[in-house]
């Protein structure tokens, strides 16, 4: 049975799932229940067969995550705040999700809403789209993944500019960057977006969860170890039933029926 949620919104759309935040009127800033109930969802869609791909976003035209809901830091000790971040963690519950997960982000982006854009696998931005973390104006850091993934993505001399001086980026700015995938017209955003999870989403489920942890291991290992489990995963993929189908397919000249086994 479906959870009910509050601070999100959930949407199947034949084989793609749309989580979207809907605090538009805190531009849909993070707090500790849209952070749990992200990863709620999230948990619930992993045991859904009939969904193979995730898109996030933000409710409005405004902000896809405009940050962390800076309200419920105040009072908060080291400690208080080490015990809210040791909980469960949306922005490892899409960097663990098996599924390609994709961020449909459709304007502000900063902050901790910089870092769930940071934890998918893919980002399309629309052209009003700013991008940033600029935590250091609060004399704080990023504490999402931050300083880890964006680094990882653009480089140690980019993500230092951009964490160090807290400053944002636009959207072609971030195109330029590798930040982001695509840059599209606002008023294309949806339906590019949709149309590039629904390509995915056609691919083999298999093939694309091994292809998704295979591409992970590249930044968080060294080549050798990398390689390694390259072939441990390419060669895992000639044990399902989609591996078959798919080189039956292209020898008969058909598109192949993909079933997830």
């Amino acid at each position: 049975m479906p959870q009910l949620y509050e601070a999100i919104l959930v949407e199947r759309r034949g084989l793609v799932a749309l989580i979207t935040i809907n605090r538009p009127e805190k531009r849909n800033a993070l707090n500790i229940q849209t952070r749990e109930e992200g990863a709620a969802a999230l948990e619930e869609l992993r045991e859904d067969d009939s969904v193979r791909v995730v898109v996030f976003t933000g409710a409005g035209e405004r902000a896809f995550v405009a940050g962390a809901d800076i309200g419920e830091f105040a009072g908060r000790t080291a400690i208080t705040q080490r015990d809210v971040m040791l909980g469960r963690s949306i922005f490892t519950a899409i960097d663990t999700f098996p599924k390609p997960v994709i961020a449909m982000v459709n304007g502000y982006c900063l902050g901790g809403g910089c870092e769930l854009a940071l934890a998918c696998d893919l980002r399309i931005a629309s052209d009003t789209a700013v991008f940033g973390q600029p935590e250091i104006n609060l004399g704080i850091i990023p504490g999402g993944g931050g300083t880890q993934r964006l680094t990882r993505l653009i480089g140690e001399g980019k993500a230092m500019e951009m964490i160090l001086t807290g400053d944002s980026v636009d959207a072609q700015t971030a195109l330029a960057l590798g930040l982001v995938n695509m840059v599209v017209p606002f008023a294309e955003l949806e339906a590019k977006t949709m149309e590039l999870a629904n390509r995915i989403a056609e691919k083999s489920p298999v093939a694309l969860r091994l292809a998704k942890e295979a591409v992970k291991t590249a930044s968080r290992s060294n080549l050798d170890e990398g390689l390694r489990r390259e072939v441990d995963l390419f060669a895992l993929c000639f044990s399902s039933e989609d591996k078959d189908e798919g080189v039956r397919a292209f020898l008969e000249k058909r598109k192949p029926d993909f079933k997830g086994r």
